[in-house]
């Protein structure tokens, strides 16, 4: 089976961006962006350094304001919400750079996000053996990460792979409708890329996520998990197409990434 479904109903976007543009003084930074991300679609962003990736995914969370433009989830307008409020509402997000507590063990680590979804005011670490709510839900994130026979492990002795993992669990622990995912695989080995995006993808399924975006470099990965690409170079959408259509163009794939197409391999 495809990664989250099928056959994605593209009549129903889950969120969307609508001639989006942010500035900084004369920089122009995105120009006029406009993508969508429908029911159980996984999406890659793709470009290459600068092109506005990592820009676009912060206005869509709401790390930032869009100069001009809406930014829509589930039939709202949400630019100018903060991340907390969208989390809450359903958007999660996984970042580039690892960001663990380094004193923390993986469970007291998922207890702070599941706690955040709570709203719990007291301190999650005090409470968590007598919190059982708590606890199934942060035995349950590890379980379907594949991170439960580590749950008592000091998270700076997690290897890179198992970090990336970490920082992924974080952002189900909210219990997302959409994730987005910053370049989930960088930093790691080539063999334990594919290892996470098969736990990722089969956690998304088992959790519900009704669609993945990730930001990624990695053409092989790109090439194996999307349904639809969204192509950005110089913050203006270069293309936005299908895998088989994306890489059966070398013009396009020297423009965005200046590398040669995978061989198109499919998950199943």
């Amino acid at each position: 089976m495809h990664p989250i479904s099928t056959s994605p109903d593209v009549r129903a976007p889950l969120f969307e961006t609508i001639s989006v543009s942010k500035h900084y003084g004369a920089y122009r930074a995105l120009q006029d962006v406009s993508f969508h991300v429908a029911d159980g679609e996984f999406v890659s962003i793709v470009g290459p350094n600068g092109a506005g990736k990592t820009t676009l995914v912060n206005v869509v969370t709401g790390l930032l304001r869009p100069t001009i433009g809406e930014v829509r989830f589930l039939g709202n307008d949400i630019a100018g919400v903060g991340p907390v409020e969208l989390a809450r509402r359903g958007m999660s997000r996984a970042f580039q750079l690892v960001n663990v507590f380094p004193a923390l063990t993986v469970r007291e680590t998922l207890a702070v996000a599941v706690a955040s979804r709570l709203r719990r005011i007291a301190n999650p670490f005090r409470s968590l053996s007598k919190d059982s709510e708590l606890q199934a839900d942060v035995e349950r994130v590890a379980e379907v990460l594949g991170l439960r026979a580590k749950l008592d492990t000091v998270a700076s002795t997690l290897s890179q792979g198992e970090k990336k993992l970490l920082d992924i669990a974080s952002a189900f622990a909210l219990n997302p409708t959409v994730i987005l995912l910053d370049e989930p695989t960088s930093g790691v080995s080539t063999g334990d890329k594919h290892s996470i995006m098969e736990v990722l993808v089969s956690a998304a399924k088992a959790a519900g996520v009704r669609a993945i975006v990730q930001v990624e470099h990695d053409m092989d990965l790109v090439a194996r998990y999307s349904h639809r690409i969204v192509a950005l170079q110089e913050g203006k959408v270069l293309a936005d197409m299908p895998p088989d259509r994306f890489f059966a163009d070398p013009a396009m794939i020297s423009a965005v990434v200046g590398t040669r197409p995978p061989t198109l391999r499919r998950a199943s």
